[in-house]
């Protein structure tokens, strides 16, 4: 992107950013479905369940490098808005690298990983079989899904979330149709649904290359002094540490959530199950303007613009605030629909109907943490985000112990919503020092100033 584009801001540019990252969203629980319809047809619930334990397994494992994606996105858009066009594409061939030394660490650990993993959760024999079949396969493409993490974060600094799209519903769409070939016109059974996966994933990250080629007429994608600069590297390894622990705190805050439900019996348990599709529903329509800002954010704090900075943010938030008031009004007003779509169970659909306030809350409230989380990655200020994640899951704890003996699921569903509010508000007194951390006069961050961006 030229200086000259860079510099125009218009609402139109957000919306290009932003909408093919929710049409990318959206091909997710699509291919999960069919993923568990071909395995459906199989006429046995053994086959069902090890694809979905094994996928869960897995997913789990690949989401630890989540923080490839993130961290990326924040550093290459500052060094593309630093123009520093060498470290944006050395950025590429880390988080390559990364995946790739990860990825191998995965496969050799591989036994290990599963047995735990069956340790924890046991299910029966012929289940357990079944996964371990299924992700004996999948593992293999392990350095692929998680080198798509660093190219997504690499894609989305540069603006090119139509080429993100692009590798999402082609790498989404193989997947599908390699489902039904090898499922139910191969009758490969569950192995057919790990190979499907397999093949999908390394021709993901094949297109991925190619789409990202540019990078790779440049010298720099193999300068080895630029690559393994210490002080980058060691920067690189501090913005994806803290993201790592605040992703962790985050996940265990909803496992907690989710676990706490059982308190209350089965069906309680399964209504907050349904309720928290609509929680999804809301990041992944959150998603595009959250990264948009990271991108933009980004950009504009590697070049030192302060305005345009603080005027990305407000239009940004614009657009999300719009999308969380129209999806609260329409959970609202159709909420109880939704859950009769989600369940057939007249006692789970019942109890949905009383917990469902707290899901038209819930956009509502979780929207400034939401929105802030881009905005602290696009500009690296990771440990702000630990450290005010560490504050939201302790407030969640407290308000746990509190709420939960008098209110039951109430209460539960209250402590969620207050760690929602504590991030949001913590992050939101961190903003101004955030803005006052752009470097002044459009000259590059100094990676070696590390400190400063922490403070």
């Amino acid at each position: 992107m030229s200086a000259g584009d860079a510099q125009d801001l218009t609402h139109r540019r957000i919306l290009r950013v932003a909408i093919p990252v929710v049409l990318s969203n959206a091909t997710v629980p699509i291919l999960g479905a069919v993923d568990t319809g071909v395995v459906g047809q199989l006429g046995e619930a053994a086959p069902i369940a090890a694809v979905g334990a094994g996928a869960i397994i897995l997913s789990s494992v690949y989401w630890i490098f989540g923080f490839l994606r993130m961290g990326t996105t924040g550093l290459a858009a500052q060094a593309l808005g630093a123009g520093d066009r060498a470290e944006l594409i050395a950025l590429l061939t880390r988080a390559l690298l990364i995946a790739g030394v990860a990825g191998g660490a995965l496969i050799a650990l591989q036994w290990a990983i599963f047995a735990g993993a069956f340790r924890l959760a046991p299910t029966s024999p012929k289940t357990e079989a079944l996964a371990r079949d299924y992700m004996g396969i999948r593992i293999w493409s392990a350095p692929a899904a998680i080198a798509i993490y660093g190219l997504t974060g690499w894609l989305i600094a540069q603006e090119r979330t139509g080429a993100v799209l692009v590798v999402q519903v082609a790498m989404n769409g193989a997947n599908i149709l390699l489902d039904l070939w090898f499922v139910l016109g191969l009758g490969f059974g569950v192995a057919g649904v790990a190979w499907a996966t397999f093949l999908s994933e390394w021709a993901g990250l094949t297109l991925a290359l190619w789409l990202c080629r540019s990078a790779f007429t440049d010298a720099a994608w193999r300068d080895r002094a630029q690559i393994f600069d210490a002080v980058r590297l060691r920067r690189m390894i501090a913005v994806n540490t803290d993201i790592l622990i605040r992703s962790v705190l985050l996940q265990a805050t909803f496992t907690s959530f989710l676990l706490g439900g059982g308190l209350f019996g089965t069906v309680a348990l399964a209504a907050n199950q349904v309720l928290l599709q609509f929680l999804y529903i809301t990041s992944y329509a959150l998603d595009g303007f959250a990264f948009a800002v990271e991108a933009l954010v980004g950009r504009f704090f590697g070049a030192g613009d302060r305005p345009r900075l603080r005027r990305a943010v407000a239009m940004c938030s614009v657009w999300g605030l719009g999308t969380v008031a129209a999806l609260a009004l329409a959970f609202a007003a159709f909420g109880g629909t939704l859950v009769d779509v989600m369940t057939t169970a007249p006692d789970v659909r019942g109890a949905a109907r009383d917990f469902l306030p707290w899901m038209v809350a819930a956009p509502l409230v979780g929207f400034a943490a939401w929105m802030l989380d881009g905005i602290f990655i696009g500009a690296t200020r990771t440990r702000d985000m630990r450290n005010m994640m560490l504050m939201s899951a302790a407030c969640y704890v407290a308000a746990f112990a509190a709420l939960v003996p008098v209110f039951g699921n109430h209460g539960l569903w209250a402590a969620l919503m207050i760690s929602f509010a504590v991030r949001g508000i913590t992050l939101g007194l961190r903003y101004p020092a955030l803005v006052r951390a752009a470097t002044a006069g459009g000259r590059p961050p100094d990676p070696r100033d590390i400190c400063e961006a922490k403070t």
